[in-house]
C-alpha cells in the first residue's frame, strides 16, 4: 500500500492559498476570521471557502488554524466559527487549546499544533489519546527523537522543512508578553528575538554589542527529505503565513519538484496526497525570495552556527563583496563592481554587511542596511551614497526585479489528467472519461455523422482535438474501437470534450470527502509519570481529567497572571556555544549567569547544560 505524502503550504490569504496549490501544494492551512496565532492573517469564511472550493478541484486540502490560547469568554464565539468552517467545507483544524476537545461542534479531524509543544513520546502518546489524528511535532528534534516519536503513536506526524525559525520551542514563550504586553500564544509577537542587544558578563562586562544573537536563521530540509520519510513523517510543512505570493509559489513549487523526485524513485511505496501535475511556469531558486540564511538545525542531533549573524531581516542570495567603491559628493552616489560580474539588475533590493561583521567579541556595530540598484551598467552598481558601505561589504541581494516578474507573469497551469474511451457498436457512440482523481464521466448518442472517407485521418483527429485541455483537465484519448469510423467536424469533438469536462467537474465530492473521524476525547489513555504544564489554557479541561492523564495539577496561563523573574523561554539554541564559549567544549570558563541588554531591561541567560538547554528569565 503506497503512503501519501503531502506537501503543507501556508496562506495569509485567498489569492496566496490558491497559488499554492496551483504550483503544488497537497494542502493549505490558513486562519479564520480570529484565533489563527498570526493576528495579521485573518480570512473572512467566504475567502475560506472560496480556497477550500478551489483546493478540492484537485483532492488538495484546506486547514484552519485555531491555534491561539482561549480566554473563556471567546469560547463561544471560536465555536461559532469553527462550526461555520466546517460548513464551508475545511478538512481539519491545527488546534493549540485543549478547549476545542470540549467544544459542540461537527465531526472533523484536529491536528496538534507545534505550539502544544511535542517534543516527546509522551506527550505525543497523550495528544493521541485525546483524539489528535495529527501531531505537529517541534523544529528541534533530531531524526532520531522523530523516529521513537514515530514509534510510540499511529497518527500522522507533521515536520517544518523550510522557513522562520522561533528560538524557543513553540508554545514555550513568554518574552514577548513580558516585554511588550503583546502575547506570541496570542497571536501577536512583537518577534523581540529579532532585536539587537548587547550581552554582558555577570559583572557588566560587555562581550558583545548590537547584535541579534537570539535571531536564528531559516530553516532548510529539501535535501533531507528521505531522511525524514524514513523517521515517519508524512506531511512536510512550509512556514510562512505572513509572507507574500511570491514567497509562497517560489517554495512551494521547489519543494513540489523535490517530493515528486523522491517519489519517482519510490513509486510503490509513496504517492501524492493530491492530485494534478504541473504544466510550464517559473524555475523556483528558493534562495531568491525571503530568508534569512540557512540551517537544517538540530536534525542531525548535532548542533552548530545558527545564528542568522548577518542580518535579523531578509538576505536573500549571496552576490560577492563590494570592490572598487567610488564615491561622487555631486550626485551624492557611489558605484561599486563585485567579483564575478554577478547580474544584478535596476531596481534589485541589495543588503550590505562591512567587512568588521557583527559577532565577535567587544565590536563595535558595522551594520547590515538595504538599498535600490540604482544604475546597472557596463559591470558596476550604482546606490544612493549614506555613508556606509565599505569596501570589502558582503553583498546579498533580497529583492530580485527579474524573478519577481517572472513569478508573477509565469505562472505554472495545475491539470488533472483524464483517459478517454471512445467505442462505436450497432450505431450508438459512448465516451467514458476516467479522471486520475476516480471521478468518472460519460457520453452517448445515437450517430448520425457520416462514414469517413478516410478512416486514419478521421481517426487522428478525433484523437487530436480529444486530446487537449478543457477546465483544468487534461485530456487523452486512451483507446479507439469502432465498428465504423465516422467524420466530426472539430467542434463537435471540442463540444464532447467539454461536456465530459463539465461533468467530472461536476462529479466532484466523493473523494474530497477527506475525513470525519470524531475526535475521541472521552476515550482518553491514562499516563505514567507527570504532566505538570499541557497547553497554556489547560484549565478548560477539568481537573479531574488532568489528574487522570497524569498532571499534578492546573496553572492559570501566563497570560491571565504574569510571574516576575519567571521561566520566559526555553530554547534549544545556546548563545554561549554560538560564541565558542560552551564549558562543555572548551569555550572557557564564563560562569552562568550572562545578560542580554536592550532598551533598560536585562535580561538573564541561565543555562541547563545537563539538559543543553538555554533559559530566559527577566
Amino acid at each position: 500500500m503506497q503512503i501519501a505524502l503531502e506537501l503543507l503550504a501556508p496562506a495569509k490569504n485567498k489569492d496566496i492559498g490558491t497559488a499554492a496549490v496551483s504550483c503544488g501544494a497537497d494542502a493549505v492551512y490558513m486562519a479564520g476570521s480570529a484565533f489563527g496565532a498570526r493576528e495579521a492573517a485573518g480570512n473572512s469564511m467566504d475567502d475560506v471557502a472560496e480556497t477550500v472550493r478551489f483546493a478540492h478541484r484537485f483532492g488538495a486540502r484546506i486547514y484552519l488554524t485555531v491555534n491561539t490560547i482561549l480566554y473563556d469568554k471567546e469560547i463561544t464565539e471560536a465555536e461559532a466559527m469553527i462550526r461555520d468552517a466546517v460548513s464551508a467545507g475545511v478538512d481539519a483544524l491545527i488546534v493549540q487549546d485543549l478547549a476545542v476537545l470540549k467544544m459542540d461542534i461537527p465531526p472533523v479531524p484536529l491536528f496538534a499544533s507545534t505550539q502544544c509543544d511535542i517534543r516527546t513520546p509522551e506527550r505525543a502518546e497523550l495528544l493521541e489519546s485525546l483524539g489528535f489524528e495529527r501531531l505537529i511535532l517541534a523544529r528541534e528534534l533530531s531524526l532520531e527523537q522523530i523516529g521513537v516519536i514515530r514509534n510510540a503513536v499511529r497518527c500522522d506526524l507533521e515536520s517544518f522543512v523550510h522557513g522562520a525559525l522561533c528560538v524557543s520551542y513553540s508554545g514555550q514563550c513568554y518574552l514577548s508578553r513580558r516585554l511588550t504586553g503583546r502575547s506570541a500564544n496570542r497571536g501577536e509577537c512583537a518577534q523581540v528575538c529579532r532585536s539587537l542587544y548587547d550581552l554582558e558578563d555577570k559583572n557588566g562586562k560587555t562581550l558583545l554589542r548590537n547584535s541579534s544573537i537570539l535571531s536564528l536563521k531559516d530553516l532548510k530540509l529539501d535535501e533531507r527529505i528521505p531522511d525524514l520519510v524514513s523517521a515517519g513523517i508524512t506531511s512536510f510543512k512550509i512556514e510562512g503565513r505572513l509572507k507574500n505570493a511570491s514567497y509562497v509559489k517560489n517554495v512551494v513549487r521547489h519543494y513540489r519538484n523535490v517530493l515528486d523526485a523522491f517519489i519517482a524513485g519510490h513509486p510503490d511505496g509513496y504517492r501524492k496526497a493530491s492530485f494534478g501535475k504541473l504544466h510550464g511556469g517559473f524555475e523556483p531558486d528558493p534562495d531568491a525570495t525571503f530568508n534569512r540564511g540557512h540551517t537544517t538545525l538540530f536534525l542531525d542531533g548535532k548542533r552548530g552556527d545558527w545564528n542568522s549573524s548577518d542580518a535579523a531581516c531578509s538576505v536573500g542570495e549571496y552576490m560577492g563583496k563590494v570592490s572598487g567603491l567610488r564615491r561622487d559628493p555631486r550626485s551624492r552616489s557611489l558605484s561599486f563592481a563585485m567579483p564575478g560580474g554577478a547580474a544584478v539588475s535596476n531596481g534589485d533590493g541589495l543588503m550590505f554587511v562591512n567587512a568588521a561583521e557583527r559577532g565577535t567579541m567587544a565590536s563595535p556595530l558595522s551594520g547590515s542596511f538595504g538599498m535600490r540598484a540604482d544604475v546597472v551598467e557596463n559591470g558596476r552598481i550604482t546606490v544612493k551614497d549614506d555613508g556606509r558601505v565599505l569596501d570589502g561589504a558582503k553583498v546579498y541581494r533580497n529583492y530580485n526585479v527579474r524573478f519577481e516578474r517572472e513569478l508573477e507573469k509565469n505562472m505554472p497551469v495545475r491539470l488533472l489528467d483524464v483517459d478517454v474511451d471512445y467505442c462505436n457498436r450497432k450505431g450508438r457512440t459512448i465516451l467514458e472519461a476516467v479522471c486520475e482523481d476516480g471521478t468518472h464521466a460519460e457520453l452517448s448518442f445515437d450517430e448520425t455523422a457520416c462514414p469517413a472517407r478516410n478512416p486514419m485521418l478521421a481517426e487522428s483527429s478525433v484523437r487530436r482535438q480529444i486530446s487537449r485541455t478543457s477546465l483544468y483537465y487534461s485530456f487523452s484519448l486512451r483507446r479507439f474501437d469502432s465498428e465504423n469510423v465516422y467524420f466530426y467536424p472539430a467542434s463537435v469533438v471540442n463540444g464532447w470534450r467539454r461536456r465530459l469536462a463539465g461533468s467530472l467537474a461536476s462529479a466532484k465530492g466523493a473523494y474530497c470527502v477527506l475525513g470525519s473521524r470524531r475526535h475521541a476525547y472521552a476515550e482518553h489513555a491514562a499516563l505514567s509519570g507527570h504532566l505538570t504544564y499541557l497547553t497554556n489554557c489547560s484549565n478548560h479541561l477539568s481537573e479531574e481529567v488532568l489528574k487522570s492523564l497524569g498532571a499534578d495539577g492546573i496553572d492559570p496561563a501566563y497570560e491571565l497572571k504574569p510571574v516576575p523573574d519567571s521561566l520566559l523561554m526555553r530554547t534549544k539554541y545556546c548563545i554561549r556555544f554560538q560564541l565558542g564559549l560552551c564549558p562543555g567544549r572548551g569555550g572557557g570558563n564564563i560562569p552562568s549567569p550572562l545578560y542580554l541588554v536592550n532598551n533598560g531591561n536585562r535580561i538573564r541567560l541561565e543555562f541547563d547544560c545537563m539538559n543543553c538547554e538555554m533559559l530566559v528569565f527577566l
